[in-house]
């Protein structure tokens, strides 16, 4: 188990780190928007950071991908003017966080991890899952859609093949994600709300 922990772990930090890379090569009106990859081959840009009504929560997070299964405490607060999301361990001792706001990405490391495979998802499933419909549109590629349907939100490519599939419960006004199928890069995360508020 803890050695799954450190490999998830490994994983989120590489995506940010990759997310750090690719945010240099941008134009200079976007010098501070980082970018994730939507599916291989096509970019986009992340919405601003902000988002209202702002909310806290923990989360239990476990990815599927290639028949392995790995599971990560998280701690992930927005607001207004930026997105945090801090790992921890089983302990709730913070291993890393990270925080988006209008200077772009920063980091936080707490401690030594092994060697980081290459990724750049984490902001992008966060932001797809929470942020609305109308901060998207504008960044999505031409011809790509995103669209709430009853209990899911789909990201469809101009061929009308879905990417990511997200999937909510709803609780009243509450809408909360509980699984993301990312189908272009094979990977699952289920999403357990250990607690929220809003």
């Amino acid at each position: 188990m803890k050695m799954g922990i450190l490999l998830l772990l490994s994983l989120l930090l590489s995506l940010l780190l990759s997310l750090l890379v690719s945010g240099c090569a941008q134009h200079q009106s976007d010098l501070n928007r980082p970018t994730a990859w939507l599916k291989p081959g096509v970019r986009v840009t992340l919405p601003a950071p902000g988002i209202s009504p702002a909310f806290q929560q923990q989360q239990l997070l476990t990815g599927h991908a290639k028949g392995k299964t790995q599971s990560l405490l998280v701690l992930l607060s927005a607001d207004s003017q930026q997105l945090s999301l801090a790992g921890l361990s089983s302990l709730g001792i913070r291993l890393f966080r990270v925080t988006y706001d209008k200077n772009g990405i920063h980091t936080q490391q707490m401690m030594a991890l092994p060697e980081m495979p290459p990724a750049s998802q984490v902001l992008a499933d966060v932001m797809l899952s929470h942020w609305p419909i109308s901060a998207w549109q504008p960044q999505l590629p031409r011809g790509w859609t995103l669209t709430d349907i009853d209990d899911r939100r789909e990201l469809r490519d101009p061929a009308g093949k879905v990417v990511t599939l997200i999937r909510y419960l709803q609780s009243g006004e509450l809408r909360e994600p509980i699984s993301i199928d990312q189908r272009a890069f094979g990977y699952q995360i289920q999403i357990q709300h250990l607690d929220a508020s809003s």
